[in-house]
């Protein structure tokens, strides 16, 4: 995973890109389409804000926060190169779904959202990648993550 990893985020910030692409030039912003009956649709969505659209019109802020958390990201996982390899995996997942988002917001000053399961908010490629790279960040620091103990404690 340690060789792969920048690959990885590359592919998935490349994928990201392409299915956005193709929701902006074939769709119009609104437009729905069905994939799976009710269960699954393809809505074009601009996303102006964070998550389920908090902050808002705070374009300035939804640009610097994600460049320091993926400069941060970035640096823990060159830090930590050599522990289990779910960390690298999670980690640069998130940071490749942090660099999506942040290409659209940079570019166009919105996140473009297509993934419509209608109980949630829509979203995309980037978010997906997030929210898996963070329930492996959970599965590392639970599973494989060296448990330190406290400073008295003699084992």
């Amino acid at each position: 995973m340690k060789k792969f990893r920048y690959l990885l985020v590359a592919g998935i910030i490349l994928l990201d890109q392409i299915v956005k692409v193709c929701i902006r030039d074939a769709m119009y912003i609104g437009e729905s389409v069905p994939v799976i009956g009710n269960i699954l649709k393809i809505t074009y969505v601009q996303n102006r804000g964070a998550a389920f659209s908090i902050f808002s019109g705070q374009g300035f802020m939804l640009i610097i926060v994600p460049i320091a958390a993926i400069t941060v990201a970035v640096w823990y996982m060159e830090k930590h190169k050599e522990e289990h390899w779910t960390l690298s995996l999670a980690l640069s997942m998130m940071i490749a779904g942090g660099i999506g988002n942040l290409v659209d917001r940079v570019f166009f000053g919105f996140v473009t959202d297509m993934f419509d399961v209608g109980f949630w908010p829509v979203f995309n490629v980037a978010d997906i990648s997030v929210c898996v790279g963070a329930g492996i960040l959970v599965v590392y620091t639970l599973v494989f993550s060296e448990k330190e103990s406290p400073q008295g404690d003699k084992a």
